[in-house]
C-alpha cells in the first residue's frame, strides 16, 4: 500500500503484529479476551490495518468484511506517544476504503461519537457494559448443554439470525477457542440460545449471549457465569434498548461500567437485537 503521511506508511498487519494492538486495547481498559485475536484475526486478513513511522507502530484499525453488504470496524487506535499528529485519520482514510460500498457498523466511545458523525455514520442505541460477580439463580437449567461438535452447524445458522450478516467461520472458531466456555440452549432439540464465555485481561467476559427468550438467556448466563474463578469478575456488553437484557444483568448483581454508541453508516440498517443478551465484542459486532 502506498503511504497516506508523509510521515505514515500502512500496511496490512499480521496476526502476531495485531497481538500489539490487542495489547494497546488493553492499555486503553478496553479489556480484550486474551484469544480475541486468534478469532478476529482470520476472519478477514485484509482488513487489520497498522501504521507505521520510521518502522514502528504508532496506529491501527480493522476493517472487517463479513459479507457483500456489511462490514465492521474496530480497534481505531493511535498509540498515545504519536497522538495529535492526524496519524489516526490518515490511517482511517486509508483503511476504510477496504469495505468499499458496504453498511459499516461500530461501536463508539463517547469521546468519539462526534468524530464518526462527521465520517457519515449514525447514532442507532447504546451498548452498556456490566460486570461484577453475578449472583446465580439457582440448579443447572436442564435445557442447556456444553457445545459439542454435532451443536456447530445449527449453532452457525442461529447466528446469522441474530447478526447483520453470516459469520460461519468466525463462530466455529469461537465456540472451540482455546479457553472459551460454550453452552447452548435447547428447546425440543431445537437451538433457541447460545452464549460464550472467555478469559480477559481481568475476569471473564460474555459474549455473545443471544436466545429466544429471557428464560433461555438467564439459563444460559448463569451455566456461564457457573465456570468463573472464586474471585473473578464477569464482563457483559448490553444493549440498552433491550430491557429484560438490562435487567437480567442487574438482577444478578452487574453493575454499569463503561458506555459504547453503536453507529452505522445506513441510518436505516436493522438493529438485530431481537435475541442479544449480550454482544459478540465491540471490537467485532
Amino acid at each position: 500500500m502506498q503511504p497516506t503521511h508523509p510521515e505514515l506508511t500502512l500496511s496490512r498487519a499480521r496476526l502476531d503484529e495485531w497481538q500489539r494492538i490487542a495489547d494497546w486495547a488493553a492499555e486503553e481498559q478496553w479489556n480484550p479476551g486474551l484469544r480475541d485475536v486468534h478469532g478476529f484475526h482470520p476472519t478477514d486478513p485484509e482488513g487489520f490495518f497498522v501504521g507505521r513511522t520510521g518502522g514502528q507502530l504508532v496506529s491501527a484499525v480493522s476493517v472487517v468484511n463479513y459479507s457483500a453488504r456489511f462490514a465492521f470496524l474496530g480497534y481505531y487506535l493511535v498509540h498515545p506517544e504519536h497522538r495529535g499528529r492526524g496519524l489516526g485519520l490518515r490511517t482511517w482514510q486509508g483503511a476504510f476504503p477496504h469495505a468499499g460500498a458496504r453498511v459499516v457498523g461500530l461501536d463508539a466511545v463517547p469521546a468519539q461519537t462526534a468524530t464518526y458523525r462527521r465520517s457519515g455514520f449514525h447514532s442507532q442505541y447504546e451498548n452498556v457494559r456490566y460486570a461484577g460477580r453475578p449472583a446465580l439463580s439457582g440448579p443447572p437449567h436442564p435445557d442447556v448443554h456444553p457445545v459439542g461438535p454435532e451443536h456447530l452447524d445449527a449453532l452457525a445458522a442461529y447466528d446469522a439470525r441474530c447478526f447483520p450478516a453470516e459469520r460461519a467461520s468466525f463462530v466455529r472458531r469461537w465456540l472451540t477457542a482455546e479457553g472459551h466456555h460454550a453452552h447452548v440452549y435447547l428447546r425440543e432439540g431445537e437451538v433457541a440460545g447460545y452464549g460464550v464465555l472467555r478469559p480477559a485481561r481481568a475476569g471473564r467476559r460474555v459474549g455473545p449471549l443471544f436466545a429466544d427468550s429471557r428464560e433461555g438467556a438467564e439459563a444460559l448466563l448463569d451455566a456461564l457465569a457457573a465456570h468463573l474463578g472464586p474471585e473473578e469478575e464477569l464482563w457483559i456488553d448490553v444493549p440498552e434498548p433491550r430491557a429484560e437484557a438490562v435487567e437480567s444483568a442487574t438482577a444478578r448483581g452487574l453493575t454499569p461500567r463503561s458506555v459504547t454508541t453503536r453507529m452505522y453508516t445506513d441510518p436505516a440498517q436493522p438493529p438485530h437485537l431481537e435475541r442479544v443478551y449480550g454482544v459478540t465484542s465491540l471490537e467485532l459486532g
